[in-house]
């Protein structure tokens, strides 16, 4: 650490001084957003709320649908009434059908792509997984896609329509005035894939017998089983990109009336309220769910016992479950004769909501114990930070999609593993806190966005961000020291290394990461925007005020970035243009720390620091060497003189009446400054990541005591590259560390801190084989062709 003195119109001059060179190229990471955002309409405010004039398409839907077990398909047939809240014209409709992703000839099947064999290299493979080849095999050979047998209006009558791939075009034979609504009738038949091989979102699970080998007692997750009107909205006009798989789903609101028919044995686990429990429930397991109701703890409403006399015996007639649901945006089911049921009711303001989980045999003991326990939880948690949940159900259920959100049901994948000794289902630690983490997330996901339904086959991170952000809440509040994968700061800075990375605001389809990019960095972006740059009380509102002026509305990017700003009184522009639209990264180096302290003027205070300043320097290696020589003045007395006798460092008469004169022109407030002995430090800061970023400074002074200085971002508004900082002390500064409790996501802590620290680590030690003396075995090895490495099957992605 540098320290210097000054004199006192040069310490006065730094207090006001900006930071670096004006010669630097000035880049002002602090410009509004205005380039980038939407002009604001009377439809969507300068403020982030929808205005007068918001609108919005609506979509209401009778379905009949039908489970054949046996050949693994769908048939179903409907009626979908479509209402024209815009103040266009349409002519024609878009219709999604979203099966055809599994057609042989899909896009998303031609376009698949295995890594390079650059990634080979780097990975030390010598070929292609074997699970890649069998699921592009198998998805090619399985017969999939929408059977799209009719489509008719309300007389009847056929309806002229073009299928392009995952879109259907019906043109209306006469156009669709504002205000106006028009029914049309569909039948269709789907073949469901195996989800495990083919499928993404939804599919049937086979389990195998031991003796007997495939046992037909299936789990269906079904999904996109119906076509599923796109949306059409005031931003994009209507949202018809094709379904790739990786952008989800855009869709509308509205009402369903659902009939399904399954095996008799069958329990089914759906979006909406069971209409005829009567129908299809036996007296002992409704009663089981009317006690769930106002239980303290999960009730078992179909036992495993009922579930495993229902493998057994096999059902041969069929049944039809009925449900309503209210102003949803989609709709999904399970059905098994495998399913374990249990339920518990849980307040959401003034309703009651059941919380249900639906599981085989092969989930317990860890999905009895955990699941209807983390709805329950992800109820209670997310409320606080959006609003109450406004449905009757919410869902989990086990089956082969690893983690999948629809309308008030979720399928979540982890199960026990079979002990190889023992025969006993049991769980490893990360198992157990996988289970509770994908409920949460995917139950969450009834929130953001089945509630506020943002626009998922544009922006992945407008929903899987921001409740991932919430899923990273609700975890804290599950328990102390929860093993969390996403939210904390320190947990994206290896993303945040990395080159291979787009900007949050990338297409859903083009980001090259899709954990990282979507889920994790915007979770810690917004868990810091919460924790370092507004603070818990102001994020928080801000945060509620989005959810509620967005419910059951369709938000975009910059309604969310407006809303914040707007609710927390703070201009953000800057965090949404580093965090959001770019890909830098926040690396602040201090580098060097010069101390001053102020001069008091007067020749008896400073002539002694001086004095002790000389006396605290290394005598050097001459003077040492010479210490007792013979010197002449010893030998000669007469020589000495005044000087002999007095330093540079004693006061004269010349030094007081200059100091007493200098005291006249002085005011009482320079004289109390001179008079404070603080200490002045100028420390320099380097932005190297390029991500303007809050200082959150640790002082450590000489008696011990640590104190935070937090200084805003916009420090570097001037200067976005490299700043000078003044920090004033009343006590000698002998450390200073940036970002002491890594709440910023710095990249590279190693520069963090003045004096530089010591970085622990570990040093691996390999012993190698030498290499010998055959100096022709290169060119006696053959090369190797790249061969199929037999690979088990990688674990899929949490949507």
């Amino acid at each position: 650490m540098k320290m210097k003195h000054l004199a006192r119109t040069v310490a006065l001059t730094l207090a006001l001084s900006a930071g670096a060179s004006a010669a630097d190229k000035f880049d002002d990471k602090f410009r509004q957003l205005d380039e980038l955002l939407p002009t604001p309409t009377s439809t969507r405010t300068a403020s982030g709320a929808p205005g007068h004039a918001y609108w919005q398409q609506r979509a209401d839907y009778k379905l009949r649908a039908t489970l054949d077990e046996a050949k693994r398909a769908i048939t179903g047939a409907g009626t979908i009434t479509y209402h024209n809240n815009s103040p266009d014209t349409l002519a024609y409709l878009w219709v999604q059908l979203d099966q055809n992703m599994f057609r042989a000839d899909s896009d998303n099947r031609n376009i698949s792509t295995i890594p390079s064999r650059e990634a080979w290299q780097q990975t030390g493979a010598a070929g292609v997984k074997f699970d890649a080849i069998r699921a592009n095999f198998e998805s090619r050979a399985f017969a999939g896609g929408f059977d799209i047998k009719s489509v008719k209006g309300a007389d009847g009558r056929p309806l002229h329509h073009v299928i392009n791939r995952t879109m259907m075009r019906i043109d209306l034979p006469q156009p669709l005035k504002p205000g106006q609504r028009v029914s049309f009738a569909l039948e269709w038949s789907f073949n469901i894939p195996e989800a495990n091989i083919v499928g993404r979102r939804m599919g049937y699970e086979r389990f195998k017998d031991e003796k007997t080998g495939e046992d037909k007692n299936d789990i269906f997750e079904i999904a996109q089983f119906f076509p599923r009107m796109a949306a059409y909205y005031d931003v994009a006009g209507w949202q018809n990109k094709q379904y790739l798989g990786d952008g989800e789903f855009t869709l509308e609101f509205g009402d369903y009336d659902v009939e399904i028919t399954v095996p008799g044995d069958h329990i089914v686990a759906s979006t909406g309220e069971l209409q005829n429990p009567g129908e299809v429930l036996t007296n002992a397991q409704r009663e089981r769910l009317r006690a769930a109701r106002t239980a303290k703890k999960p009730v078992i409403i179909v036992t495993q016992a009922e579930a495993e006399a229902a493998e057994k015996k096999r059902a041969t007639t069929m049944k039809t479950w009925r449900f309503n649901a209210k102003n949803v945006r989609d709709f999904a089911f399970a059905s098994s004769r495998k399913f374990i049921w249990d339920a518990q009711g849980v307040k959401s303001g003034n309703d009651t909501v059941m919380a249900m989980s639906y599981y085989p045999k092969e989930g317990n003991p860890l999905w009895e114990r955990y699941s209807t326990q983390a709805v329950v939880h992800t109820i209670e948690q997310y409320n606080k930070y959006s609003f109450d949940y406004p449905y009757p159900a919410a869902i989990s259920v086990n089956g082969p999609v690893g983690g999948m959100e629809y309308p008030m049901i979720s399928f979540n994948g982890p199960r026990p593993t079979k002990d190889k000794k023992t025969g006993e289902l049991t769980y490893p630690k990360a198992t157990k806190y996988g289970l509770i983490s994908v409920i949460i997330h995917e139950v969450g996901h009834n929130y953001y966005p089945m509630i506020v339904n943002s626009d998922e086959r544009q922006w992945t991170w407008m929903d899987e961000g921001l409740n991932s952000f919430l899923q990273f809440l609700a975890e804290q509040a599950w328990e102390e020291n929860y093993p969390a994968r996403r939210g904390e700061p320190r947990a994206i800075v290896d993303y945040m290394k990395s080159r291979n990375q787009t900007p949050i605001m990338t297409n859903s389809e083009s980001v090259l990461q899709r954990g990282p990019n979507a889920y994790g960095k915007p979770a810690t972006a917004l868990n810091v925007l919460r924790e370092t740059v507004l603070g818990r009380d102001l994020f928080d509102f801000a945060f509620k005020e989005y959810g509620r002026r967005w419910k059951f509305k369709r938000p975009t990017p910059a309604d969310l970035f407006r809303t914040m700003e707007d609710a927390s009184g703070t201009d953000l522009d800057w965090f949404w243009r580093g965090w959001f639209y770019t890909t830098d990264a926040v690396d602040v180096s201090i580098d060097g720390i010069s101390e001053y302290t102020v001069s008091s003027q007067n020749p008896e205070i400073e002539k002694a620091w001086r004095r002790k300043l000389k006396q605290a320097e290394p005598i050097s290696l001459t003077d040492q060497r010479n210490k007792g020589m013979p010197r002449r003045v010893d030998a000669h007395p007469e020589l000495k003189d005044f000087y002999n006798e007095h330093d540079e460092f004693t006061v004269t008469n010349a030094d007081r009446n200059k100091f007493n004169e200098s005291q006249e022109k002085l005011e009482d407030w320079e004289k109390a400054l001179l008079a404070s002995g603080k200490h002045l430090y100028l420390v320099d800061f380097t932005n190297i990541g390029g991500l303007v970023t809050p200082l959150v400074l640790e002082l450590q002074l000489q008696s011990g005591k640590k104190t935070i200085e937090r200084i805003p971002a916009e420090v570097w508004r001037y200067s976005p590259t490299k700043i000078t900082k003044l920090i004033v002390t009343d006590e000698p500064l002998v450390g200073l560390t940036q970002d002491p409790y890594w709440e910023t996501a710095d990249i590279n802590v190693d520069n963090n801190a003045w004096p530089r620290k010591v970085t622990p680590s570990r040093l691996e030690l390999f012993k190698t084989q030498p290499p010998g003396n055959d100096m022709m075995k290169d060119f006696s090895t053959p090369l190797k062709k790249p061969e199929a490495k037999l690979d088990a099957a990688a674990p899929k992605a949490v949507p």
